[in-house]
């Protein structure tokens, strides 16, 4: 959540920041106002406790000397202190829980390098790639074979079959056979691969607790579009972002120590609530996705090399899969709750003639370590929150759905990238069954 601290002390900064991203002036006001509140109830509560134990202290005193008149004068005053005492300690807490509520609601400060904007369409393009840019080569052109959707292809190929999935979990639940698994299965292990020379491999768990999820900001803003088994108070992950934020919440990181970087493959669950009036079809947008996602926790100062460190290292497997893709700098109204600054890649997929999401890249300054609870010890012994930063590389549905579009051969097989051969017994080549 953002620093209340900074709230007092610059309001404006926060109210113009804040305005922003739409949120309005009067919301601060009312933090601002419902702080000094909370603090003069916690004062009086603080002060009525302390007159509390000085009439204890005085009554025991009476009794030591005999003095039951006024022992019992005195702790009849410390009974009705001690319910002036209660009534004030419940105020206090009413106030506080409805200041946490609003910093809860509240999204993160935008960096001033995000642009303004309403929606996705008023991101900016900060850059592209395709095979043989570097040799000057022009942008990729798509042959007719190249243009034939992927739910097709897989269809066709016997690797993606949405009709099984769909009566074993309903629409949006993809189900992957043969070679279409084993590929899904490649992917995760070669980026792993990649990033096991910098960040440690974490198997976290696919369920996460209310906290763990307040942690992040994917609640309660999020709610509608995740996937809560209330039996048990936990929701199916949308993200390893989830649990990785939260795995040091408590601790006190020394500064030495940091940046921390992990890296985590998972399925992701998602309820795609908000998804009414968009394309749904094939692997565009799923309910449950496999994906690795790479995170850091680090200093302010950290935080420069480590989102570029992500961003470059989803970029390399984009780049050794073949990928042709863009790089999009979020504007205040697509950005993420906790976000205060995101570069997203997207993949252009000929079959369906779309960009299709694959990575979000962001930097979330000190607003998730402060809802986590984690801090640093600078090596002046003061202490911070983290800062965080994640970004998945990558995202494997889509991924799969661009590879067997962009890949596919005028026989209508699929000719996968070299560098998955060892992923795969040695082959490229995904043919019909039979």
């Amino acid at each position: 959540m953002i620093d209340l601290t900074l709230v007092r002390r610059e309001p404006e900064l926060v109210k113009a920041a804040l305005g922003r991203r739409g949120v309005p002036g009067e919301t601060i006001d009312d933090v601002v106002t419902l702080d000094l509140e909370h603090r003069k109830l916690l004062q009086e509560a603080e002060r009525l406790r302390a007159e509390v134990k000085e009439l204890s202290r005085q009554v025991a005193e009476a009794h030591r000397h005999k003095d039951d008149g006024r022992a019992e004068t005195l702790a009849a005053t410390s009974r009705g202190r001690g319910d002036e005492e209660r009534v004030a300690r419940e105020n206090t807490e009413r106030v506080a829980e409805r200041l946490r509520e609003i910093l809860l609601s509240l999204p993160n400060l935008p960096d001033p390098r995000v642009p303004d904007g309403a929606d996705d369409s008023d991101n900016v393009e900060t850059g592209r790639w395709w095979p043989g840019l570097d040799e000057g080569a022009p942008p990729p052109e798509y042959a007719p074979h190249q243009r034939v959707a992927h739910w097709e292809v897989g269809a066709e190929l016997g690797i993606l079959d949405l009709e099984a999935g769909a009566r074993l979990a309903g629409s949006m639940f993809p189900l992957y056979r043969g070679d279409g698994a084993r590929l899904i299965r490649a992917l995760a292990a070669l980026a792993l691969d990649r990033h096991a020379d910098a960040y440690e491999e974490i198997r976290p768990p696919s369920l996460a607790l209310t906290e763990t999820m307040l942690s992040t900001g994917h609640l309660p803003k999020s709610a509608d579009d995740m996937y809560a088994i209330e039996r048990d108070g936990l929701w199916a992950i949308p993200t390893a972002e989830v649990p990785l934020t939260s795995l040091r919440r408590g601790e006190i990181i020394p500064e030495a120590e940091l940046p921390v970087r992990l890296t985590a493959f998972t399925p992701c669950f998602r309820r795609e609530a908000g998804a009414a009036g968009r394309d749904t079809r094939g692997l565009l947008r799923v309910h449950e996705f496999d994906k690795v996602e790479l995170f850091a926790y680090c200093t302010p100062e950290q935080m420069e090399e480590c989102h570029a460190d992500v961003l470059a290292r989803a970029e390399g497997l984009l780049r050794e899969l073949g990928l042709y893709y863009r790089l999009l700098t979020l504007c205040t109204g697509d950005l993420g709750t906790a976000s205060a600054y995101t570069v997203d890649l997207e993949v252009y997929s000929p079959g369906v003639d779309q960009w299709l999401e694959v990575s979000s890249v962001s930097w979330f300054t000190d607003f998730q370590g402060r809802r986590a609870n984690v801090r640093y010890r600078r090596a002046d012994g003061t202490l911070g929150f983290v800062h965080t930063v994640n970004g998945s590389a990558l995202a494997w549905a889509r991924i799969w759905a661009a590879l067997v579009e962009t890949h596919r051969q005028p026989d209508g097989t699929v000719v996968l990238p070299e560098v998955l051969s060892p992923y795969l017994g040695g082959r490229r080549l995904i043919a019909p069954r039979g």
